[in-house]
């Protein structure tokens, strides 16, 4: 893996919770669609010392001018590499939904071009990779897109009040569907990284099983939570969530190992 200029980490990621000396980094990857702000009051909720470094996406927010990248291989590339000067300090990632994905796969190329093992990787509404629903939204129209997207609530529902807002999204959108649907993981590698699960008990995309699939893809420990809500759950449900993410960075920042549930299937 080539090392990035700090120019390449400053186009990537967005910090919030900035310190000097940091403990700990938290990466957070937004979802489709999603943007880097997000996450922009994450780090008031995490413990003294956590840095929060948002994602930031092409196609969206300040990289508006850019073109969104529609293969997973070329981002979760562009985001390891951008990555390389901020490897000083023991990192964490999170990602939501399409970001659970691109999450994974930028902690793979982690672990294999740099040897290098993500603290735990907690991993929101969506699937593990064997059971992903292909995504397909080549032949809708803005309106069943819109409705599709909508249905699944979020910040996005009131973007798509204005029409010029909403153009810009879904063009984003379709970019990451398109994403989405390339999106195949052929072979299984296991992470030395623990896993945590987490969804919103009345999702309709994503299910307990979905979910608990995740544990055969680390070697480390694995947990599942589940909280009140849909998809989204995680914006009513923004201070419980942060406060069992809290639990692992503060284990972390002592040393100490982060237990999970006992892992099922091989």
């Amino acid at each position: 893996m080539t090392t990035s200029s700090p120019t390449d980490s400053t186009k990537w990621f967005r910090r919030t919770g900035f310190s000097i000396d940091p403990k700990i980094r938290l990466v957070c990857f937004p979802h489709a669609g999603g943007t880097a702000s997000f996450f922009q009051s994450w780090s008031k909720h995490l413990p003294h010392g956590t840095e929060v470094l948002a994602v930031r996406y092409p196609g969206r927010e300040d990289r508006l001018s850019e073109t969104p990248i529609e293969r997973m291989e070329e981002l979760s590339e562009a985001i390891a590499t951008s990555l390389g000067p901020l490897l000083d300090r023991p990192m964490m990632f999170f990602g939501h939904s399409m970001g659970a994905s691109v999450a994974h796969e930028v902690a793979l190329r982690l672990e294999a071009q740099h040897n290098l093992k993500v603290q735990s990787l907690f991993l929101s509404g969506r699937a593990a990779p064997e059971r992903l629903a292909t995504t397909d939204v080549t032949d809708l129209s803005d309106l069943e897109l819109l409705e599709e997207v909508s249905a699944l609530g979020g910040t996005q529902a009131m973007v798509f009040e204005d029409p010029e807002l909403r153009d810009l999204l879904l063009s984003t959108i379709r970019a990451d569907y398109r994403l989405l649907g390339n999106y195949k993981r052929v072979h299984r590698v296991k992470l030395m990284s623990p896993i945590f699960a987490y969804l919103g008990e009345s999702d309709k995309d994503v299910n307990f099983g979905d979910m608990r699939a995740w544990a055969r893809w680390t070697r480390g420990s694995f947990g599942l939570r589940s909280f009140p809500g849909g998809h989204f759950y995680l914006i009513e449900q923004k201070i419980a969530l942060l406060t069992d993410i809290s639990t692992y960075i503060g284990r972390v920042a002592r040393g100490i190992p982060t237990p999970g549930l006992p892992q099922n299937g091989a």
